[in-house]
C-alpha cells in the first residue's frame, strides 16, 4: 500500500515544486517523467493496446512541454499525443445516449474558444497562427469527446482538465491575461495527466464508470 503511494505522492510533490518553487525547464518535465513511470506500472493492463497508446501519448506531451519555447513545435508533440490519447480512447468507445448529449456543449464551447482566439491572433498580429491553433482545438475537443464515450470517470475529467488548462494557457497568451495563469495551466495539466494515466486499468464490467457516477448522484425511483 504504501509503494502504490510513493510514486503519486511524488507527482504531487514535484508538481508543486514546480508551480511554487523552481519554474526551470528540468523541474517542469519531472513530474511528467513520474507519471510516465505510474503509467507503465499500471500492470496487467500496461501490456495492452490501450495503455500503449496513452504511455505514447504522455511521451509526446513530455516533448510538447521541453520544446513549447519553439511554439509551433511544441504544439506539434502536443497535437500527436492527443491522437495518441483520442486513439486510445476510441479502443474503449461505448455508446451511451446521455454521454453523446455532452457533444453539443463541447461543440458549442469549441466555436466560443475558436471565435475569441481568431480574433485575438488576429488583433495581436499572429494571424499566421490561426490555422495550427485552430486544428489543435479541434483535435482537443475531439480527445475530451472520445474520452467521455470511453466511460471511464478519470479518463473524461483529465481530457476535461487539459481542455480547461489549454484553454487557460491559450486565453493567457492570446486573449488577455489571466491572474494566477502559471498556477491554473500547471495545476490543471499535471492533475490531467495523471488522471489519464491512471485510467488504464480497465475496471468497467457492467456499466462506465461515467455513468455509475451520474446514476449514484441522481438515483431513479
Amino acid at each position: 500500500m504504501i509503494k502504490r503511494l510513493l510514486l503519486p505522492a511524488a507527482i504531487l510533490v514535484m508538481g508543486l515544486v514546480y508551480i511554487f518553487v523552481w519554474h526551470g525547464i528540468v523541474f517542469k518535465l519531472i513530474p511528467m517523467c513520474l507519471i510516465l513511470i505510474f503509467a507503465y506500472f499500471q500492470a496487467p493492463a500496461a501490456k495492452s493496446t490501450y495503455a500503449k497508446l496513452i504511455l505514447s501519448g504522455l511521451f509526446f506531451c513530455m516533448l510538447g512541454d521541453g520544446l513549447l519555447h519553439w511554439f509551433i513545435v511544441g504544439l506539434t508533440a502536443f497535437l500527436i499525443g492527443h491522437l495518441f490519447y483520442l486513439s486510445a480512447f476510441t479502443t474503449r468507445w461505448q455508446f451511451s445516449a446521455f454521454r453523446l448529449c455532452l457533444l453539443i456543449p463541447l461543440v458549442c464551447y469549441a466555436v466560443y474558444m475558436g471565435w475569441k482566439l481568431h480574433l485575438g491572433l488576429e488583433s495581436g498580429g499572429h494571424s499566421n497562427l490561426s490555422a495550427p491553433i485552430i486544428l489543435y482545438m479541434i483535435a482537443i475537443m475531439l480527445m475530451g469527446f472520445f474520452a467521455i464515450m470511453s466511460g471511464n470517470l478519470k479518463a473524461a475529467i483529465g481530457a476535461l482538465l487539459f481542455v480547461i488548462s489549454d484553454s487557460i494557457l491559450s486565453w493567457n497568451m492570446f486573449i488577455s491575461k489571466v491572474s494566477y495563469s502559471e498556477v491554473l495551466i500547471m495545476s490543471t495539466y499535471y492533475t490531467a495527466q495523471f488522471l489519464i494515466a491512471g485510467s488504464i486499468p480497465n475496471n468497467q464490467r457492467n456499466r462506465s464508470s461515467v455513468d455509475n457516477h451520474v446514476m449514484q448522484n441522481n438515483p431513479t425511483k
